[in-house]
């Protein structure tokens, strides 16, 4: 039996290092499946034109730094003022737990240099982490519902905003294959809705 002993040890103990193989193959291939999802050119046209309420936007997100891990630079505007987008972010998409994942959002220190550069990702290699800011509270959690298929949020009141008159904007993301559904809402101290969608989130379809 003591001779046994080390032999079913050792055992165990590739065992469990074939396992933790295994759920480290699948946390990689959920999250590489979430940043190709979010990856491309989108708009909102079809709703835009189906409800007068929804203006007509694009999307564009695109990946950056690829050896630095998840990121992502995202751009937005009105569809007919592209070289005016109201929203330049960098988002880095990571795993949060073993069920979640985390986009975190950072602002750029100067927009106007960014304007149209999804076309160009290889132009931030000229920046660092240093050159933007984290969005504390603002990063969406997601969980992967099916294949294909991402839902999340962000904290209810964690992402601080003074937009309009908000004290902290609320988001919420579904990513499927073919677009992204994002309802953007911000709320004043007490919780009153004081801008974004009223009815439900804009629907961006993948166009490229």
């Amino acid at each position: 039996m003591k001779h046994l002993l080390p032999i079913i040890i050792l055992l165990s103990f590739f065992y469990n290092c074939k396992n933790e193989s295994k759920s480290e193959i699948k946390e990689d291939k959920e999250l590489k499946e979430l940043f190709a999802l979010m990856q491309g050119s989108f708009n909102s046209e079809i709703q835009a034109q189906i409800d007068s309420s929804y203006y007509n936007i694009a999307l564009h997100m695109y990946p950056i730094w690829e050896d630095k891990g998840n990121f992502l630079y995202v751009e937005q505007a009105l569809n007919n003022r592209q070289n005016k987008p109201y929203r330049q972010r960098i988002y880095e998409v990571t795993r949060a737990s073993d069920s979640t994942f985390s986009s975190a959002i950072y602002a750029l220190n100067v927009d106007s240099l960014w304007i149209g550069k999804w076309k160009n990702p290889k132009a931030f290699d000229a920046i660092s982490l240093n050159d933007i800011a984290l969005k504390e509270g603002c990063e969406v959690i997601l969980k992967r519902t099916k294949p294909n298929q991402f839902i999340g949020k962000t904290g209810d009141t964690t992402c601080v905003s003074t937009m309009r008159g908000a004290s902290f904007a609320r988001s919420e993301v579904e990513i499927l294959e073919d677009k992204i559904i994002s309802w953007d809402r911000g709320f004043d101290a007490n919780g009153n809705y004081v801008w974004g969608a009223e009815k439900a989130g804009y629907i961006f379809n993948k166009i490229d």
